[in-house]
Order: C-alpha cells, then sequence, then structure tokens
C-alpha cells in the first residue's frame, strides 16, 4: 500500500519531539508499505528552521528506502507571536497542498493528523482532486483547547476554525482519535456517527525508551549527583502552564537535595527562565531540546517525572505522549492533568494526580515518594508492565494499518 501522511511536526531523526508518526511509518515500513510524509519546514518545538530549508518551497529528503519526506514552506515567524504561529499554520497549509497537487505522486490512502486544524483544508482538497481516501487524526481538540487556553481570541479566525473543523469531519472517510474522550466528544458534540470513528491511541516508543541506570552521564554532566530530580520534558508552551513548577520550585526551596529540570523549548521559555531569575529559584534547571536518543537517559537519571497542562476542560481529554516515555522507563509520575490522563494514572497504579494550581500538595506527593523509595520503585514498575501490555506502539501500527486498508 503507498501511504500519504499529512503531518506539519513530522520528526527528522533524532529530532527532540513527539515521534508517534516516526515510529508508525517505521513499523509499516517493515510490513512493505510505502510511504511519502509532507512536513514543515520549521520544528515545532524550537521555532527554528534549518539552513538547508530557508529560502526554499519544497524540499525532498530520502528519510529511509521506502520512506520520502517532502518539506514544504513554514514561515518562520511561527514562534514569535499568535499571528505568527497563525501565519505558519496557513502558509503550510499552502504549501503543503502545493506540492501534494504537484510534486507528489497519487498514493491510496492519506492520513491527515490535527492540530494544526488548518491541515484539513489540504486533506479536503487532495481527497476531491486525487480521488484519495482519507483518515482526519484528531491528536488534539481543535479549536476548543486554542480557544480554553486563550491562544485563540478572534471571533472570525475561531469561526473559519470550526467550518474547517466540520468540513474535515465531513470528507474524512474515517476520523481517527487517541483518547476515548475525544471518541465521545465527536459523537455526543460533534454529531459524528460510531462508526465513522476509529480509536488507535499515542502510545510508547518501547525501542527507544526502556528503564536504565539512574547513576548516568546525565547526572554526571548537570551536576545532579546526590539530588532527587523531578524532571519535565516537553513543550514550553501556554498550554503546558509551566509555572506550576516554578511554584513547586519554591514551595521546595528549603531542600537542597530536590533538583527540577524542565527539558525543552517553546515560546514560553525565556520568560520562565526570566521569572525563575527574578524569584530566585536556585534548585531549578532549564536545558535545551535534546536529541530522541539522549531524552530516555534524561528520564532514567530522574527520580520523579512529571506532567502538566493549563487546569481547562478540554485538556481532560488528553493522553500526553510524555506520559508514555515515563512509563516505558519505570518512572513514577506525578501527574498535573485532570481527566483521561489522570484515569490512566490511576489505573495503571503508576503516580499520582496533583492540582497544578495548589503547590503545597505537589510538594507534599514529591516529599512522599522521596520518603518511600520502595513506593516510588514499585509505581515505576506497575508503569512499565502497563504500558509494555497495552500500548506498544508496533501492535498500535498494525492496528492503524487495518483501517487504512478499510478506506483504501
Amino acid at each position: 500500500m503507498k501511504i500519504l501522511v499529512l503531518h506539519q511536526y513530522f520528526l527528522g531523526k533524532n529530532d527532540p519531539g513527539g515521534s508517534r508518526f516516526n515510529q508508525f511509518v517505521k513499523y509499516w515500513e517493515q510490513q512493505g508499505h510505502q510511504m511519502t510524509v509532507v512536513a514543515g519546514t520549521v520544528h515545532y518545538i524550537t521555532g527554528e528552521k534549518e539552513e538547508k530549508y530557508k529560502g526554499k518551497f519544497v524540499v525532498r529528503e530520502k528519510y529511509s528506502p521506502n520512506v520520502q519526506v517532502v518539506r514544504t514552506y513554514v514561515s518562520e515567524s511561527y514562534n514569535r507571536s499568535f499571528l505568527g504561529r497563525l501565519w505558519g499554520y496557513f502558509s503550510f497549509t499552502f504549501s503543503s497542498l502545493y506540492a501534494i497537487m504537484f510534486k507528489v505522486e497519487k498514493h491510496d490512502v492519506l492520513i491527515v493528523t490535527s492540530p494544526p486544524l488548518f491541515v484539513g483544508i489540504t486533506g479536503v482538497l487532495t481527497k476531491i482532486f486525487k480521488r484519495t481516501p482519507m483518515v482526519f487524526e484528531v491528536r488534539d481538540l481543535w479549536p476548543e483547547s486554542a480557544i480554553d487556553t486563550g491562544v485563540l481570541t478572534n471571533k472570525l479566525i475561531i469561526k473559519i476554525a470550526y467550518i474547517v473543523e466540520k468540513v474535515s469531519y465531513r470528507f474524512a472517510d474515517k476520523i481517527n482519535v487517541l483518547t476515548p474522550a475525544f471518541r465521545q466528544t465527536l459523537i455526543s458534540k460533534k454529531g459524528i456517527k460510531p462508526e465513522k470513528i476509529s480509536f488507535i491511541p499515542n502510545g510508547a516508543d518501547l525501542d527507544i525508551f526502556e528503564p536504565g541506570t539512574r547513576e548516568n552521564w546525565v547526572r554526571d554532566k548537570y551536576g545532579l549527583n546526590g539530588k532527587f530530580v523531578i524532571t519535565y520534558m516537553g513543550a514550553h508552551g501556554v498550554a503546558n502552564h509551566l509555572e506550576s513548577l516554578l511554584n513547586l520550585s519554591e514551595e521546595l526551596a528549603s531542600h537542597e537535595d530536590i533538583v527540577i529540570l524542565l527539558i525543552g523549548d517553546g515560546m514560553q521559555k525565556k520568560a520562565l527562565m526570566q521569572e525563575a531569575e527574578e524569584r530566585n529559584l536556585k534548585n531549578i534547571k532549564f536545558i535545551d531540546s535534546q536529541p530522541k536518543s539522549k531524552i530516555p537517559d534524561f528520564c532514567n537519571a530522574s527520580d520523579i517525572c512529571t506532567a502538566v497542562l493549563k487546569k481547562v476542560d478540554t485538556f481532560k481529554t488528553v493522553y500526553p505522549n510524555k506520559v508514555f516515555d515515563y512509563m516505558s522507563c519505570a518512572k513514577p509520575i506525578l501527574l498535573g492533568i485532570d481527566g483521561v490522563a489522570r484515569e490512566l494514572i490511576e489505573e495503571s497504579k503508576s503516580g499520582f494526580y496533583v492540582d497544578p494550581e495548589n503547590p503545597q500538595e505537589f510538594a507534599e506527593k514529591v516529599l512522599k515518594l522521596k520518603n518511600d523509595s520502595l513506593h516510588s520503585k514499585e509505581l515505576g514498575e506497575n508503569g512499565f508492565n502497563f504500558v509494555t501490555q497495552n500500548f506498544s506502539r508496533e501492535s498500535l501500527a498494525k492496528q492503524y494499518i487495518k483501517v487504512l486498508e478499510e478506506v483504501k
């Protein structure tokens, strides 16, 4: 089968960030399928564009023997402001549509993964003009999540976004969702028929993330020997609400052996670093985005891993991918996200929910795990066993192929 994937944020090899589709195309290639991925030229976490893409509208790359990546133009204003990011979305919509129409051959099936929601425009026009069946994947409920976090406020843009969402769902042959809550929302609030929806969730990169030694090079390099380390890995954006970790840092200030690591990049990083300096927070370290190959070492060097998001109803529907990474390294998790992600942690008995707006409670849970290493280890092992049994990316890739074969 020839599969076309439209994914603005598809990673280059060893780039930092979520690698769901990088893993899927690897497994699909092993099964004998051929793929073309149409992706953007600006990295979604760093907001940077590599020199080889500057001044180029379309760049074709060989990713592996049976996978090619076609990188298309994204404005470099992407990570500078809301308007810059909006233009980044639309510039990719236009450039990806051009590439698919004139630079990419016809495929058997198209996967469009959102957000950004506006890629739905490219998907719908590809289905119409190239007569390609389309699977529309919902990784996050847009535009609701953007509205709830205050990222999207312009009434005209919101109206356009809802129209794009409605048209994308209508023209899709199948809609894949990443959480059960997404499925319920599409059925109850969007009027989508249940039989049109498939459920292939986020999962674990078990061939990348695995338990390893705690006393590794990360502790040596960053002065963490003898420290109790709490780690956040991922985007530093408005939605991620990392101010809650600054508040946690302040609450734990008297515990000199505790360090909080924030690994990654994003629009809010400079502001967070400045605020930490102004508040004289000595027990927090900001580390730049790391290659995917190094991230497991940071995870394994940690004692606790955490994920937080803004307290808005839309985020009660999400499974953050980093949670699966933490589980894969057998780390106990403190989760500042209510809803289905909390249910996942509680079902797997891999950690605890914490209110991200309550730094005292957050700190109490940290100290509880710090003072009970046996329980902490048990939580990590529970998570590892749960994720290997239920969320292997390899098994999910096989399930996805069955969905694609249905619409082909």
